[in-house]
This record gives structure tokens, sequence and C-alpha cells, in this order.
């Protein structure tokens, strides 16, 4: 169909296509667990992947993501799919090895646009090392994409979210805003230079992130995504045992997030994300509304958020943002208190 736009097609753009946090941690909780000591991370602690021992000082990476575009041009759409799929593995500590597309088309379009959806998600394969063996397409009313994902960890560098310590601190390596940006673009109320800053940030693999952490001490990591940044501190914080105390101030934020954040431009899912998991975040009341509202804000493809002691998080940021990433540290890891994170 000539001229559809394809954001026009779905309801929830993105990882803000994600059930609510609510609605899925109760479902996850009434699921049975199957006892397996090979079987080193599953989805108990909200991990990015899962991870299972292969027995020869290796884990075996999975995982599995996939979601509705939140920009109208299918090749940039299979680009930010990918990398957003393959970046669970790098936050495990992994490198991601094989994938197989999942794609759901509708017949309204043209099968020349899955065509470019899958090659932008094949381009940032490789970008990323990693081989495109296969996959499955099924016909849907809204087209959705994303990958399987499987990858290698050696479990002395493994990686999650339960390993934050005391006295860490903590480093984001991409600004937030993607939500917001992209739902004010679908609005009209966003120009195209705008939306680049988002686009841009999505597109970029966290693979120099995990890189530049080979001979950190990293203790904890997570990916940013649609749970915000919030929300994944509260996961983090909880499996670790610890609270994440975080300066909002230096919290590296996207041009025009905040003015748009202003003039309501919300995705409904930084709304479940702060009804979730709000009640575990201590805000000050200094804060401003538009600034928690990115703070709460479902990032798609964001960048990894990593507890470290404090020398090497220096190291990190300092490499990152030598290499053109806004990475920077936002806060620490301090004994366990009646919530799980503190922002002032």
């Amino acid at each position: 169909m000539d001229g559809v736009r394809l954001t026009e097609l779905v309801e929830a753009a993105g990882c803000a296509a994600k059930l609510a946090p609510g609605s899925l941690s109760k479902v996850l909780g009434d699921l049975p667990r199957v006892a397996d000591e090979r079987l080193l991370v599953g989805f108990d602690a909200s991990d990015d992947a899962c991870v299972y021992d292969l027995g020869d000082g290796r884990g075996l990476v999975e995982t599995c993501d996939f979601f509705p575009p939140m920009v109208d041009d299918p090749y940039l759409f299979g680009r930010v799919a990918a990398a957003n799929a393959l970046s669970d593995v790098w936050a495990m500590g992994g490198a991601p090895t094989l994938a197989l597309n999942l794609l759901c088309f509708p017949n309204c379009l043209g099968i020349e646009v899955a065509g470019q959806i899958l090659a932008g998600g094949a381009e940032r394969c490789r970008e990323a090392g990693c081989v495109v063996a296969g996959g499955h397409s099924i016909n849907d009313h809204e087209p959705k994409y994303g990958l399987a994902v499987t990858g290698f960890v050696p479990l002395a560098r493994m990686l999650a979210n339960a390993g934050a310590r005391e006295g860490d601190a903590l480093v984001l390596t991409k600004a937030l805003g993607t939500g917001i940006l992209t739902t004010a673009h679908k609005a009209g109320l966003l120009d195209e230079a705008g939306l680049k800053v988002a686009t841009d940030s999505m597109v970029t693999l966290n693979k120099a992130a995990a890189e530049a952490l080979a001979d950190l001490d990293a203790h904890a990591a997570t990916d940013v995504t649609g749970f915000s940044l919030m929300g994944h501190s509260c996961e983090m914080a909880e499996a670790s045992g610890v609270t994440l105390e975080v300066r909002a101030a230096d919290v590296p934020v996207m041009a025009r997030a905040r003015e748009m954040a202003r003039l309501g431009l919300i995705p409904a899912g930084a709304y479940r994300n702060r009804d979730f998991f709000g009640p575990r975040v201590g805000l000050s009341n200094a804060l401003p509304l538009d600034l928690t509202d990115v703070l709460f804000d479902p990032q798609t493809s964001g960048g990894l958020l990593v507890a470290l002691p404090e020398a090497d998080a220096g190291r990190l940021v300092a490499r990152l943002r030598d290499g053109g990433q806004p990475a920077a540290l936002v806060g620490r890891a301090i004994p366990r208190g009646p919530q799980s994170v503190v922002v002032s």
C-alpha cells in the first residue's frame, strides 16, 4: 500500500509496546520453576537473557526480542530492532554469535517492505559479528520485527542483575529519551532532525560498551529498555540486595526530550512504569516532572547500566566518551534501604 507510514499501523511503538510490568510480573510469578543446576540465569531476577552452563567454562546466552516500529523507514526499523535484540547478550557480558529473524507482517504492505526490514537487521548483525541463519514469519495486522539471539560468555566474565555491590559506581552508556521523542514525532510535533537524535542512538550497538568493559571489574549490568532507567534500576537493586542512588542531574538526556515531556508527549509505557516501579523509587520533591518523566520513559535499544568500582567507572566513561558516546557516571550502590532506588 503506497504512502502508508509504518507507525500508523501500530498502537504502541518499540519497547513501549511491552506488557505492563505489573501484569508481566504476575504471569511470571505463577509459572512453575524447573530446577536445573546448569541454568545459571533464568527469569527470576528479570535478567536480559538466560545463561546455561556448557560445562567447559563457557555459558550459552539466549534471548529473544521483537516489537512494532517506532519509525517509518523500514530499513531503519530493522536496524533499530536488531540492535535492541543483540544488546541483551552484551548486557550479560557475552558476544552474540547466531541470530534468527522474527517477522510479523501485514498484507497491506508490499513484500519489498519486509525485505527492507530484514536487510536493516542483517546490516546490524554483520556489524556485530553475528550470523543470521534463518527465522520465522507470520501474517499479522501490525508489523513487528526482532531477533532470537544466541551468544557465548566466559563464565568468569558473566554479568547479571544480581552482582551490584555496596560502593559500586553506576555508569549509563547512552542518553535517555527515545520513547518521548518517537512519541512526539508520531504526533507530528517533532521534526526529522529532532527524531534523528533518538534514531542515531537506537542504531548504535552496545558492542563498544561491552568491549570497553573487557579489562574492568564490572559486577553487574543490564540494558535499559522498555521498563525505563528506574524500572531496570529497581530490578538490579532488588536482585543485588542494595539500593541504587541516582543523581538525576548527571543522567544524560537527549536533546528536546524534556521539552517534549513538558508538552505532555509521554508514551503510555512511561505511565505503566511509574505505576509499577514508582512505589519502590524515592524521588526528591525538588525534581521537575519533565525530568522524572524521562527517568520512567521506556527506552528502545537503550544503553547499558553497569555497576563497577569507581576507578573502573571513570575509565569506562572516558573510553566511551572518546568514542563519541554520551556515557556518564550517574550514581552508586548503597546499603539496602526501604526503597530500591533513591533519586536526588
